[in-house]
């Protein structure tokens, strides 16, 4: 699958690490990725924009993180069952698996466009996106990331095996009422809890220094 730069030179996605080392990796195809979809290799240079283009363009660029990474939990950082979820999986996450990004900020971004969703999707089922060509939504994000937990951890990936729509089912009716039931922020909740922001890939952003252009 190809993303192409601004300049119109054909990238494939980078990802850290490899796709070799993804656990668990299965292929899914992605034919959403548009020709605005670009990847930002630091290792090419870049040649200058024609005029009336490089201002937009510079901007956008900036938006983007370099690199985008393997197994990214994208949730909705305003949701308060949504970040008890991501204090649990951080902390039974031992080896940092895991890599969380609040679907409110500017990161989430290029991630959205890769498997050719937007916010409202991601608001109505999390996101895990495992590589450039496997995402996970719903249920099954949630139990993929569980998959990649320790033992005992681990074991509830075994629900997998439940149909996809009676899992959904019940994720959707949890879902639809969580603001009601246990409440929603006024911006990510993740900003109280800092110590949580170090697998966060959009940390710089949420401590207020822009949108983040590190990978791990």
């Amino acid at each position: 699958m190809l993303a192409r730069t601004l300049t119109g030179r054909l990238l494939r996605p980078r990802f850290a690490p490899s796709l070799a080392a993804l656990r668990g990796y299965s292929s899914r195809a992605s034919a959403a990725v548009t020709a605005t979809d670009i990847a930002i290799d630091e290792d090419t240079p870049r040649p200058a924009s024609p005029v009336g283009v490089g201002v937009g363009a510079a901007a956008i660029a900036a938006t983007l993180p370099t690199v985008l990474q393997p197994r990214v939990l994208i949730y909705d950082g305003v949701c308060h069952l949504c970040h008890r979820g991501v204090k649990w999986v951080f902390k039974a996450d031992k080896h940092a698996k895991i890599r969380f990004c609040c679907l409110q900020s500017k990161a989430a971004e290029p991630y959205l466009r890769l498997v050719g969703m937007d916010r409202e999707d991601v608001l109505r089922r999390v996101l895990f996106v495992e590589g450039p060509e496997a995402y996970y939504e719903g249920s099954t994000a949630a139990l993929k990331v569980a998959s990649y937990l320790p033992l005992p951890y681990s074991v509830l990936s075994s629900l997998l095996i439940i149909p996809v729509p009676l899992r959904d089912a019940a994720y959707d009716y949890i879902a639809k009422n969580r603001y009601d039931w246990f409440g929603k922020g006024d911006k990510c909740l993740v900003t109280k809890d800092q110590e949580l922001l170090e697998r966060f890939i959009d940390r710089e952003e949420m401590l207020g220094g822009g949108p983040s252009n590190s990978s791990y």
